[in-house]
């Protein structure tokens, strides 16, 4: 029996880019593009209006969805997975500023500090605002420096990203936000607003395209929803006076008087209320927010697919029925400490938790963007790699431009599709990302141990011990164990899954301690984070299968149709040769980026010694 599917796995699996639509459309040429994506490998894409449409192609108008629907249409008869965009351009949540056009009360607002001068301290507070501002008075005191200084709830006159270019700049000009249209962003912290944006967009789809539902359309994208859009007025913090009269009805008491502590590092307590602040917050956000979009994708037959703002935040992940992250800007380096280090190097490993956690059946990653026009191809295949190890099943290349004419070739570059030189090489590769995603679906992901979320987010500093001993895992909340976890001597079970040992960054909170007390395979961190590898190594049942050190693998282990996958990568620029404990693994799949021309062999046949290449992939698998 082989351990690779025959036929190949279909289009579900494989990568589906932004298509980035940022010029003139035409329809031929649309489906022309599509059947070359399909010759390619290409699985699907996610229809995503960008900054130069020409202004008679603005969101929702009936031109752009006209050409939308003529990709709905090849992308259906070809059996390609189309997901929609829920944005003109991004962050998400202000339907290209519909929202606010509709009812100027629901802009994007938020909480302003604003030191009084000495000679004005008697004006009254509406002095310092404008009418526009549409200024509430949340607190007015005196602080530490003698100050009278105040604090309102008003309009920020925030803006997103636009579709279209004020005018069109000349040839050779390099792109700049500040060429853009700015439509004013919504206040996505108030339900009417969310209320709105979902008629403006959400409906507006289902109107247009609810006979595509299902097939091709799989589901709708929401992009990095941020409390204050793009703003550059440091004096802002997020929340408005609604969102501090909840706040206090969840602490059970008035949180006014600390305001102040969201500016003042001097302030008592500052780090604690901000904590408050921000779990606040995120609990406001995930009920105003997500959960109602995730409802209208739910009764409409699809799945919400996107990422929230924040790489470390599992609770907004859990929201999705496709849970992801975006990968951009080099935030993220194989090879490099980036790799390991840090809150972005938790943001793969948290998806694919979310995915595990809540029983959804894909997690998704938007990579590339923003890595900078020198990018290559092989850096692509790294990063799709180091995805993949860590449990990704839905690859999404940040983007395929429809167009690099003028500023948009350097438009959050780079291109990572048909513009590209590699292009021709590319079939390959997509081939290789399409069967590891099928690998990662619709399997059980073999560890059985767990690493706490603390109140500060997803801590690295344990997972990168974890990951550079093999040793495989899965982020929890607190949430998690309080919830219906069964708690015995020797294990926590959380429905289907088993754990053996409990990692915890940072002391829990005393109902997990409590709850944990039977356990006996809680394991404390170390100095500085280190996870307590001996400890763990006596609780797993998930024994070693590489003999001796090897810090720059890392493995992942899935069970598929009866049978045991391990995915290996070599995050390293230098070779591993390694030995393999059992004697029962059959080597499937290898790919080493500096053999040319690219290509991926399969295979069947015994593994004892492997040599990994520099950032070399492997797939091994039990024998039958």
């Amino acid at each position: 029996m082989p351990a690779y599917p025959a036929p190949w796995p279909n289009h579900e699996f494989g990568l589906t880019p932004f298509w980035f639509w940022n010029d003139h459309l035409d329809h031929a040429e649309i489906r022309r593009r599509i059947a070359d994506f399909e010759d390619h490998g290409v699985g699907g894409f996610i229809l995503h209006p960008r900054v130069g449409l020409p202004k008679d192609c603005g969101w929702m108008s009936p031109k752009l969805l006209d050409f939308m629907e003529t990709a709905l249409i090849e992308a259906r008869r070809r059996g390609l997975v189309v997901y929609l965009y829920d944005e003109g351009m991004y962050p998400s949540g202000s339907a290209s500023g519909r929202v606010v056009a509709r009812d100027p009360a629901l802009a994007n607002r938020g909480l302003q500090r604003v030191v009084v001068a000495a000679g004005e301290a008697q004006q009254p507070w509406q002095a310092f605002f404008r009418p526009g501002d549409d200024a509430r008075l949340v607190l007015d005191f005196t602080d530490a420096g003698g100050r009278r200084t105040l604090i309102v709830d008003r309009k920020t006159h925030a803006t997103i990203r636009g579709l279209h270019y004020r005018e069109e700049p000349p040839p050779g000009t390099p792109h700049d936000d500040r060429l853009e249209e700015a439509p004013l962003a919504g206040d996505i912290l108030n339900p009417e607003a969310v209320r709105v944006f979902i008629e403006e967009s959400y409906d507006a789809y289902a109107l247009r395209f609810g006979d595509y539902f299902g097939q091709p359309v799989a589901g709708v994208f929401t992009d990095e929803p941020s409390l204050l859009g793009r703003l550059g007025d440091k004096s802002f913090r997020p929340g408005n006076l609604n969102f501090v009269k909840t706040l206090s009805d969840w602490l059970g008491g008035d949180f006014t008087p600390s305001l102040p502590a969201l500016w003042d590092d001097t302030f008592p307590d500052a780090a604690q209320l901000r904590r408050a602040y921000h779990r606040g917050l995120q609990r406001c956000l995930e009920e105003s927010y997500y959960r109602p979009l995730a409802r209208w994708c739910a009764d409409h037959g699809i799945n919400l697919i996107g990422h929230p703002d924040e790489p470390d935040n599992l609770a907004h992940l859990r929201c999705f029925q496709i849970p992801g992250q975006d990968l951009v800007w080099r935030w993220v380096e194989p090879g490099q400490p980036s790799g390991l280090e840090g809150p972005q190097s938790t943001q793969a490993k948290a998806a694919a938790s979310a995915m595990v956690l809540t029983g959804a059946r894909r997690n998704a990653n938007e990579y590339c963007g923003a890595y900078g026009p020198d990018f290559t191809f092989e850096e692509m295949q790294r990063l799709t790699w180091w995805l993949a190890v860590r449990g990704c099943n839905l690859l999404i290349p940040h983007a395929f431009y429809w167009s690099t004419r003028g500023p948009r070739l350097t438009e959050r570059p780079p291109d990572v599709g048909p513009n590209q030189p590699w292009w021709p090489r590319f079939r390959p590769f997509a081939d290789c990302a399409r069967y590891l995603c099928w690998l990662n679906t619709d399997s059980e992901t073999v560890c059985d141990v767990a690493l706490l979320a603390s109140g500060e987010g997803l801590p690295w500093q344990p997972a990168k011990d974890l990951f550079e001993h093999q040793v495989d895992f899965l982020y929890l909340e607190e949430s998690d164990l309080l919830g219906a976890a069964e708690v015995n001597a020797d294990s926590v079970r959380i429905g289907p899954l088993t754990f053996r040992a409990v990692v915890c960054a940072a002391p829990p909170g005393p109902a997990v301690a409590e709850r944990l007390a039977v356990f006996g395979g809680l394991a404390p961190a170390g100095p500085e984070g280190a996870a307590p590898l001996d400890h763990i190594g006596g609780l797993t049942r998930c024994r070693p299968v590489l003999d001796g050190s090897h810090p720059t693998l890392r493995q992942r282990r899935v069970r598929k149709d009866g049978r045991d996958h391990l995915i290996f990568f070599n995050e390293s620029d230098r070779p591993v040769e390694a030995g393999f404990v059992s004697k029962y693994l059959r080597l499937v799949l290898e790919w080493d980026s500096a053999r040319p021309p690219q290509q991926f062999d399969l295979q069947d046949r015994p593994a004892e010694r492997f040599r990994f290449p520099p950032f070399g992939l492997a797939v091994l698998a039990t024998s039958a």
